[in-house]
């Protein structure tokens, strides 16, 4: 469950932004629909981290992000059908994924 790892990792980092804070309220991730992340994962592991720091009873919001392609021959950006990420323009096998693989935390709120 490589959930919980990113979890740790998040948590560090909104302890290190909120050092000077009371209490971590609120956190947002923005995780990208192909990044092998599992959101309910996240939740449960975020449960687990948090507790005994001041992030405990916080709240986790996820965003999820969709998968977007850009075809570098006919340099159209669109949302693939499927796993496949064909151009629907120019039948373009080849590619590249600009949006759909993040994660990151985007912001959180403390006291």
């Amino acid at each position: 469950m490589h959930e919980l790892s990113i979890i740790e990792n998040t948590l560090e980092i909104a302890l290190e932004n909120a050092k000077n804070a009371g209490k971590i309220h609120w956190l947002k991730m923005r995780i990208g629909e192909i990044s092998g992340v599992v959101p309910e994962a996240l939740h449960f592991a975020f449960d687990v981290v948090t507790k005994d720091t001041i992030a405990e009873g916080a709240t986790l919001e996820i965003e999820t992000v969709p998968v977007n392609c850009y075809c570098q021959k006919c340099e159209l950006e669109f949302k693939p059908l499927d796993l496949c990420y064909e151009c629907p323009n120019c039948g373009n096998l080849h590619t590249k994924i600009i949006t759909g693989k993040e994660i990151e935390l985007t912001s959180l709120e403390v006291s």
